[in-house]
């Protein structure tokens, strides 16, 4: 019996079975695709040791970002302290935003930020790249030669955002809270030992820990996604553009969704480990 002559409360289930198995293919595929990168970084460490292929990726996702990643770091610093001085100059508290700011920093929009900005930068290009590779059967040639492609090609790039997106963050957080400062201080007159006091009152060791290991899941994420995208590119150089966006787009939504659920992980974490209650400059 053909699908026409099927009654429609047959075909109804049968279509919303077909647009489910199609929404979860390429998650499936993802899976796979991610399991056998982080299968091979484990497994094959000289696929990633070998200083010629590591060397390259390391360049283009950290050396080369710094000076954005430093810059725009420096620039949210200086506009949260120039942006939040009146309310708390209001209240008498301008002194102690040193903490509040930087804590803010160096756990939340430093690893964010850092992680948005190498997604933009890196991650496009890094779908751009491999995408131009499969519109042009270059990823096709190296399986007929017996050479896995995502062992050669994609665990390097792999290593490189999980290891430089942490140290870009680094840059990031050190430029904010410098940035903070130079406002604060330099602009409106708060004193230089009360910034320093209550930013080593309020942020903790904890802090900055926190945020540099969410900065090695975002890097994961970004270069997962972006070497994926590149990886299932298809349609020629309209294909190789569509990856570089979606890319960019599917890499920033991970960050955001990461970003909320390691902070709940390590707010209650935290707090097993540090049970005596918040930390406030407010009392």
């Amino acid at each position: 019996m053909s699908s026409r002559s099927l009654p429609t409360v047959f075909l109804l289930p049968a279509f919303l079975g077909d647009l489910i198995v199609r929404m979860l293919a390429p998650v499936g595929e993802f899976t796979r695709f991610s399991l056998a990168v982080i299968g091979w970084t484990v497994a094959s460490p000289t696929a990633w040791l070998n200083r010629r292929r590591i060397a390259p990726p390391i360049f283009t996702v950290g050396v080369a970002s710094i000076p954005v990643v430093a810059t725009t770091g420096m620039f949210i610093g200086m506009i949260l302290a120039l942006e939040g001085f009146a309310q708390f100059n209001a209240i008498g508290m301008a002194d102690r935003m040193g903490g509040i700011i930087n804590s803010s920093v160096v756990k939340q929009i430093g690893p964010v930020l850092a992680a948005v900005m190498v997604a933009g930068r890196v991650g496009g290009a890094l779908a751009a790249e491999l995408g131009t590779m499969r519109v042009t059967e270059q990823l096709d040639a190296m399986q007929a030669m017996s050479v896995d492609p995502v062992r050669n090609l994609v665990v390097p790039r792999f290593v490189a955002c999980v290891v430089m997106t942490p140290i870009l963050t680094m840059y990031s957080n050190a430029l904010g809270v410098w940035g903070a400062w130079a406002i604060l201080t330099g602009l409106f007159d708060v004193n230089t030992a009360d910034y320093w006091y209550y930013t080593g009152l309020v942020v903790h060791w904890w802090d900055p820990f926190a945020g540099l290991l969410k900065s090695v899941f975002f890097g994961a994420a970004i270069g997962l996604v972006s070497c994926w995208r590149g990886f299932t590119c298809a349609g020629g150089a309209s294909g190789v553009g569509r990856a570089a966006t979606s890319a960019f787009v599917t890499s920033f939504l991970a960050i955001i969704v990461i970003n909320l659920v390691l902070a709940s992980f390590l707010n209650e974490l935290y707090y097993v480990i540090f049970p005596t209650g918040i930390r406030s400059v407010l009392g």
